[in-house]
């Protein structure tokens, strides 16, 4: 699982937490942001922070709308070219959950000089220039640090139609909501971390958190699909919460319907469980209903932080069968888990 050199120490021993499990605590982000100044906003500037998006978006022309990310973490796995292509997959699926086509990428790289090789952060920065020549860009630039902690990631830059932008916040009562990618990629790395996590097991978690969320750019051309995010740091309860707040709506979710992988839950009753889990919950957890006899096993899977996780997309229930169809197309198992309603909050059935 790692070609680290033996007199190197592995890669998570750096981190004091890895992949979008990094990410601060939703409850903690919204105290620090709550006394933001409000800046003057421009029309061009479809797409801002005010519904807690994927990407910014600034309009060029009539045609044209730049999608601009950034995303950057510290490791998930030892695995050096592992670990820069899951955070460059990662980074990437902000346009694509925008809906639009990525052109191009800037590394932001800050690694612990003195205490890895060379060798070793350029196989970090050649996993992520496999995804970005994936992907079809050039990864045109960037920037680099001697930090205490190794930090890998991108900005990213797109392109979307501006009549074409699929924004988070657009859900509509009555739409189906489908996941593309099954849970459990930061379950299964708590159980790497505790060395439970067979190679079989491993290669499953990397291959899921590199598959690239191409469906998103087909999605765009679907006036049906109303609103599309993806499920990373905050778990599948926290993003659907943020579809849920921006449209004003009540997201309803199968418990039953939601994909998992094979080994999750066993790992889960394990206790291998991230410690963000915990924290999002607790940011969170008073606007989800939960049916009675939900397992802490369960809730530990809801709130999970998936690192490169699949697409949530929200879509006339007539345009279900088509939206399954692109995702397979692009070779993935999509599967509809709930539906919104009216209300407010997220409820899990």
């Amino acid at each position: 699982m790692t070609d680290q050199t033996t007199t190197e120490p592995r890669l998570t021993s750096l981190s004091h937490g890895g992949g979008c499990g990094c990410k601060i605590a939703p409850g903690v982000l919204s105290e620090i942001l709550k006394d933001t100044a409000a800046m003057a906003v421009p029309p061009e500037l479809l797409v801002g922070i005010g519904t807690a998006d994927d990407a910014a978006v600034y309009q060029l022309n009539d045609e044209q709308a730049l999608v601009a990310t950034t995303d950057f973490f510290m490791p998930i796995v030892d695995d050096p070219f592992d670990f820069g292509a899951i955070a460059a997959t990662n980074a990437i699926s902000d346009v694509y959950a925008m809906g639009g086509r990525p052109i191009m990428a800037l590394a932001l790289v800050g690694m612990p000089i003195g205490q890895l090789s060379t060798q070793t952060i350029g196989k970090i920065l050649k996993g992520g220039q496999s995804v970005c020549q994936a992907a079809g860009i050039p990864i045109a630039g960037g920037h680099t640090i001697d930090s205490v902690e190794a930090i890998y990631g991108l900005v990213v830059m797109g392109l979307v139609h501006p009549k074409k932008l699929k924004r988070n916040a657009d859900t509509k009562p009555g739409d189906v909501i489908i996941l593309g990618k099954p849970l459990g990629v930061g379950i299964y790395s708590a159980a790497l971390k505790n060395t439970a996590l067979s190679d079989a097991g491993y290669r499953l978690m990397v291959e899921t958190a590199t598959r690239l969320n191409r469906p998103g750019a087909d999605l765009a051309d679907m006036d049906e699909v109303h609103a599309v995010t993806d499920v990373t740091g905050f778990g599948l309860a926290g993003h659907a919460l943020e579809m849920a707040r921006g449209a004003g709506v009540q997201i309803a979710i199968d418990w039953r319907r939601v994909p998992l992988l094979p080994e999750t839950r066993a790992f889960a009753d394990q206790g291998f469980i991230t410690g963000a889990s915990g924290r999002n919950w607790a940011g969170y957890g008073k606007e989800v209903s939960l049916p009675a006899g939900f397992s802490d096993t369960d809730r530990a899977i809801l709130t999970d932080p998936q690192t490169s996780g699949g697409l949530l997309v929200s879509c006339t229930a007539a345009a279900a069968d088509r939206v399954e169809k692109i995702f397979a197309h692009h070779g993935f198992a999509a599967c509809r888990i709930g539906a919104a309603e009216a209300g407010a909050g997220l409820v899990i059935r």
